[in-house]
């Protein structure tokens, strides 16, 4: 009886987002944790190799001088923006889709996209905080910054560096939409559209090539897993 009396419409609010939030975190640190399991970590050191061997073979400074100032910079820059907007914005249109028709699947599916998100980020961020690496400059291309790596702790934040969280984030929602519509081409290919836009497009703009090809390894991992686990889920339900 007294719980009837203090019940109000803001704590009926509060305890059904916290239940929708639930979804977000599903199994969210065994995702984290499998992204680093012993098959999964080679995918990382892959990403660290392939990065070492575009900046010593001098390709991230030709990379940088060759596209910065070009038709393809002024195409490619609006990915900055996108890149940083859909990850929180399509998630919430999908859930909120879903249930207006009542589709667990889409449903899932928003949760999923929110999931490899979170988990992209986390990671990116995670490895920016340690490598400490300079962004490119647009406005100076008379000396090669592009093996300066500042190791240690928040040396260079965490909005900056390597590998590209946008790449990351990107591919890592793109891959877990492929996962979970295998059988749907056009899912698959306005995925990759979508992820390799947002990771060229920050590779003219923000970031090194390197960050880009590291991103998009690190964030195809990510999206491998999270897109496995909401789709077991999916089954179960």
């Amino acid at each position: 009886m007294l719980w009837a009396k203090i019940k109000s419409p803001a704590l009926d609010e509060t305890v059904l987002l916290f239940s929708l939030m639930l979804n977000l975190f599903y199994r969210l640190k065994h995702n984290i944790a499998e992204c680093f399991s012993p098959q999964n970590l080679l995918w990382h050191f892959a990403a660290v190799i392939t990065t070492w061997l575009i900046v010593v073979s001098g390709f991230d400074w030709f990379y940088f001088i060759s596209v910065r100032g070009n038709a393809l910079d002024n195409i490619l820059f609006p990915a900055v923006v996108i890149g940083g907007l859909v990850p929180i914005v399509l998630p919430i249109c999908i859930i909120f889709i879903g249930k207006m028709h009542k589709n667990i699947r889409t449903i899932n599916t928003g949760w999923a996209l929110g999931q490899a998100a979170l988990i992209g980020w986390l990671i990116s961020s995670t490895y920016k905080a340690f490598t400490g690496r300079f962004h490119p400059y647009s406005f100076d291309t008379s000396v090669d910054i592009s093996r300066i790596f500042n190791f240690g702790f928040m040396r260079e934040g965490i909005f900056w560096g390597w590998p590209s969280s946008h790449t990351t984030i990107a591919f890592a929602m793109a891959v877990t939409l492929i996962i979970l519509y295998s059988r749907n081409k056009s899912f698959k290919y306005l995925a990759l559209i979508y992820a390799f836009y947002v990771g060229l497009g920050v590779s003219v703009s923000i970031h090194w090539f390197s960050d880009f090809t590291a991103g998009a390894i690190i964030g195809s991992v990510v999206g491998i897993v999270v897109g496995k686990s909401f789709r077991d889920k999916l089954a179960v339900i």
